[in-house]
């Protein structure tokens, strides 16, 4: 995997045609369960955190398998390349019989880089917010409207 840099600021948090295409698909329950993940999260983020302190590697592994398939569900790509790194090295830390030492930085950049992919999230379904451009598109960065 090649390196990831949460703290890029210009880095896209959410893919627009997985996110569209979530929204889509769950119709009127979106907003819903837009809710229940970021609630889900932050929970899981909290286990994440609890559990590198306590330098238990086992207890990492199903709140960062959940998140991962949660947050690539809504095109929160991003935090889902995170939560993948931190479950598999959890998963070698359990495997070797390790504290999982070596994913203290990734487990540091979890809660805000979710606070992050949450702000877009909501900004993303609130009707009554103006779009800042942190979502990626297929279509690039191209502008629409007249001519």
């Amino acid at each position: 995997m090649e390196k990831l840099d949460i703290t890029d600021p210009g880095l896209p948090v959410v893919d627009i045609e997985v996110f569209e295409k979530t929204r889509a698909t769950m119709g009127a329950g979106f907003i819903k369960i837009i809710t229940y993940f970021g609630e889900d999260g932050a929970k899981a983020v909290a286990e994440i955190e609890a559990a590198q302190r306590e330098g238990n590697a086992a207890r990492m592994v199903m709140p960062a398998h959940t998140m991962k398939s949660e947050a690539r569900q809504f095109g929160a790509m991003t935090l889902g390349d995170l939560t993948e790194r931190i479950e598999m090295g959890a998963r070698r830390c359990v495997e070797h019989q390790e504290a999982p030492d070596e994913l203290l930085v990734l487990v540091a950049g979890l809660k805000p880089l979710f606070r992050r992919t949450m702000e877009v999230l909501e900004r993303e379904t609130n009707p009554l917010v103006q779009r800042r451009g942190e979502i990626r598109s297929a279509a690039g960065n191209q502008s629409f409207g007249r001519i």
